[in-house]
């Protein structure tokens, strides 16, 4: 028997213009004014600046100003590079590249809420019909079970961060929602159509990053098949065919790389190669990053897809429990098959499980509803008002211990009022406060009242940060004023720079120092700039030759590495 027993009165379902503003709300702080950070962020757009800015071998060969990096996949970099190349001269190149986070934002968000709306408005997924009638209809029932799963997706702390960066991840985790949907357009309907749309998300996903998690994919959509009865020789040739879709995807990459060779090099045999890296045996690092990150990483998901694990159990064979389970244990076979894993591994398990966590909430009982609302008012408006002092006190030098903790962290920073920031921060905590109102007076009985505070208090506090603390983050984790010195001290005939910088920041360097870092297979510059561990016991060798030091420093805010500017003595 199905678990379910639902009035009417618990679908109605949110307004178009609220899912909009609050998806505006989500993704805009964080894309606005923030410069690329010192991690991947600022990695992934030295690649798509050089595109954008290079020549057709960049498009082929991803590099940052000539510093190879031949992993994952050439998509993400395409769509930022073409967004710059489109709308660089009018926005600065950093907030062009971003107009491809936010339409991918936008991709992965209209998967997930389609893909639970087909799910929900299925015959087998209706709950069960009362005595006396007012059950919801179908549609009604879809869309409420749909803004469910949105809003536990918006929630999800480990998504926050990495939707506003220009990496492959937020691409791959809204290509994982579009195949979700597609796989569930396909099973509802087994056709070469269907099929090959899939082959087309995947082929996608495979230029984004690599063979393996589509690979995985399909074998999730077969395993489906399965629990649905689904005739397995039409399924094989139907995934055949979205297969031979998936490869010819790659084609316009893989034929012009492989017969011209950019930079005299071969992606393709490179990219096969990090492909192959990308799976090993179990280890027990894997086990601790799913067990350890993913406490806090897929909250408030996890606890509502456990429910449904469970109140759906003796319902294996339904569409709508069988595709999002499927799908999170594949992905959880990757990661736990991963060498070291990374936070992309744990992204691809959050669109299924915010699906499975929607349905979860139609049997979790008031009292754990109650429970979870009100840990969410306490926690997260106790995280906004120190928020706040913090803000207060660092400004004000009142009351002096928040205030020498927060410049503590930050040393050498000056603090500035940026009012207009405070009154967008103002107005994000007054609708915190409006909708907790709402939410306490009204008790409304709709299915999506269990995450809306979770969500909502999430949102408030990013927006909090990305605009009251937003200096003081770019401050602390951009490269921004260090690359410029550096760029003062450069002398006016050097026509290249050696470097042993990692990724972000020979991407920081070059895009706000300008420096003329050396090209792809070249190595002798007369000028070098040497980053080095100050804290690490181990100090790596200069280049052969005598050198003359030109300009030295480090960013105010990190002890832990230096950088110099070297000149080679003839």
């Amino acid at each position: 028997m199905k678990p379910v027993r639902l009035p009417a009165s618990a679908t109605l379902a949110l307004p178009r213009w609220a899912l909009f503003a609050l998806a505006l709300l989500y993704i805009l702080p964080g894309v606005i004014g923030r410069e690329p950070w010192k991690n991947d962020d600022a990695a992934s757009f030295g690649v798509m600046w050089t595109m954008a800015h290079g020549t057709w071998q960049d498009w082929l060969w991803p590099n940052i100003a000539g510093m190879s990096m031949p992993e994952e996949g050439p998509l993400m970099f395409w769509l930022g590079a073409l967004c710059i190349k489109l709308f660089g001269g009018l926005l600065g190149d950093v907030l062009a590249a971003r107009i491809a986070t936010i339409g991918i934002f936008l991709l992965s968000a209209l998967s997930l809420w389609y893909t639970t709306f087909n799910l929900g408005r299925r015959p087998e997924a209706q709950p069960l019909k009362l005595a006396f009638g007012g059950q919801p209809e179908p549609d009604d029932f879809g869309r409420t079970l749909a803004d469910a799963a949105l809003l536990i997706y918006l929630g999800c702390l480990g998504l926050l961060q990495h939707s506003h960066e220009t990496t492959v991840e937020p691409l791959l985790t809204a290509l994982l929602a579009l195949t979700l949907y597609r796989s569930v357009r396909y099973m509802e309907r087994p056709c070469l159509r269907n099929a090959s749309l899939i082959g087309l998300a995947l082929g996608l996903m495979t230029l984004t990053r690599g063979w393996v998690p589509p690979a995985a994919l399909l074998v999730a959509l077969f395993i489906c098949t399965r629990f649905l009865a689904i005739p397995a020789l039409r399924t094989l040739s139907h995934l055949l065919l979205s297969l031979g879709v998936a490869a010819a995807v790659t084609l316009p990459w893989a034929v012009p790389a492989f017969l011209t060779h950019p930079y005299g090099q071969a992606p393709l045999t490179a990219w096969m190669a990090w492909n192959a890296s990308q799976i090993g045996l179990p280890n027990l690092r894997a086990v601790q990053t799913f067990l350890r990150d993913g406490v806090w990483f897929f909250w408030p998901a996890w606890p509502f897809a456990l429910w449904a694990a469970y109140a759906w159990r003796r319902q294996s064979n339904l569409l709508h429990i069988v595709v999002p389970t499927t799908f999170v244990t594949i992905a959880s076979l990757l990661l736990l098959l991963h060498p070291a894993p990374d936070h992309a591994q744990l992204l691809m398990l959050i669109p299924p499980l915010a699906i499975m966590a929607a349905f979860g909430l139609l049997t979790v009982q008031r009292g754990a509803i109650n429970a979870i609302d009100w840990f969410s008012v306490m926690v997260l408006t106790l995280g906004a008002a120190l928020l706040w002092i913090f803000w207060y006190a660092q400004l004000t030098g009142w009351p002096p211990k928040p205030a020498h903790n927060v410049l503590k962290l930050i040393p050498g920073y000056v603090p500035e009022a940026n009012w207009l920031a405070a009154i967008v921060a103002a107005g994000a905590t007054l609708g915190w406060f409006l909708l907790v109102h709402w939410r306490v007076s009204r008790r409304p009985s709709v299915l999506w009242r269990a995450v809306v505070l979770s969500s909502g208090g999430v949102i408030l506090i990013w927006i909090l940060l990305m605009t009251l603390f937003l200096p003081h983050t770019n401050y602390s984790k951009s490269y921004a004023t260090v690359a410029r010195q550096a760029a003062a001290a450069l002398p006016a005939d050097t026509d290249c720079v050696m470097s042993n910088a990692g990724p972000p920041q020979r991407a920081s360097f070059a895009y706000f120092g300008k420096l003329p870092f050396s090209g792809v297979g070249q190595r002798d510059c007369k000028v070098l700039l040497w980053q080095e561990a100050t804290r690490s016991p181990v100090r790596a060798k200069l280049p052969p030759g005598k050198w003359t030091v030109l300009w030295e420093g480090r960013r105010a805010s990190d002890r832990s590495e230096r950088f110099r500017l070297l000149r080679r003595v003839p």
